[in-house]
């Protein structure tokens, strides 16, 4: 792909840059996305039925073994040329923020350093009541396993439906794209709220939206730029357009 030239200078003079990724992203790594995921055994289940704190509440060890049998699922992967790409972007970049939809920590692995996990990370494990995290807990198929500080039973420090986002990094991002030239939107459908509006955010600040999506979305229309294809093939033609190496 030949990118504008209008564009590529604006990225080479870019002082403050904000990037979204969603599942699109993860995708390409070869990981399933959440409903895809559904499969075999878990197909029977509605999402609210695994993912909300109503279903963890009504069947705590079906979470639980769900979100284990997810962990397990993406020891797996690695991360993809996209990832790695956005690790040299913020090399480039002065002020880079990453702000992610995907909670398989993809990003972590690659190597990106300023990064907002908007809906957690599945290999990350929390107390449902006292909120403290677990570095490590007993792995007994029978039960759930529990907080050494309170009792209470853990859960992965993943969003569920009908749950508010973490309050910092969501602030953080806002904060971000207060003040960034550029706005990055990858991977993402751009139609899961809160995330959906911060490309507008952005671009009500003044920054110039760009998309890099395999298909066209909500947001397409209202872009600057619309680079259509796989992030993964796109982000290091970009770097190499931009900074040639």
């Amino acid at each position: 792909m030949n990118f504008p030239a209008d564009f590529t200078s604006l990225l080479s003079r870019t002082g403050k840059l904000v990037a979204l990724t969603g599942a699109g992203v993860s995708q390409e790594s070869g990981l399933r996305t959440f409903r895809d995921a559904q499969a075999g055994l878990w197909q029977q289940y509605k999402p609210e039925d695994l993912a909300s704190p109503e279903a963890f509440a009504r069947d705590p060890q079906l979470v639980w073994d769900w979100y284990a049998w997810r962990r397990e699922a993406v020891k797996g992967v690695r991360p993809n040329p996209g990832h790695y790409a956005l690790v040299e972007l913020e090399a480039k970049i002065p002020a880079f923020t990453l702000i992610t939809q995907n909670v398989d920590g993809l990003h972590r692995f690659a190597g990106t350093r300023n990064l907002l996990e908007l809906h957690g990370n599945l290999q990350r494990v929390r107390c449902s009541d006292c909120g403290t995290f677990a570095e490590t807990w007993e792995n007994d198929s029978g039960s759930v396993p529990r907080c050494m500080h309170c009792n209470g039973l853990l859960r992965p420090d993943v969003v569920w439906f009908g749950e508010s986002l973490p309050r910092d990094p969501l602030e953080k991002a806002v904060e971000a794209i207060r003040t960034c030239q550029v706005f990055l939107s990858i991977g993402t459908s751009g139609l899961v709220q809160p995330a959906a509006s911060l490309a507008h955010a952005a671009q009500s600040n003044g920054a110039v939206v760009v998309e890099i999506n395999a298909e066209a979305t909500p947001l397409t229309p209202k872009t600057d730029f619309f680079f259509q294809g796989k992030s993964g093939e796109l982000l290091p033609k970009l770097i190499q357009a931009v900074w040639g190496n």
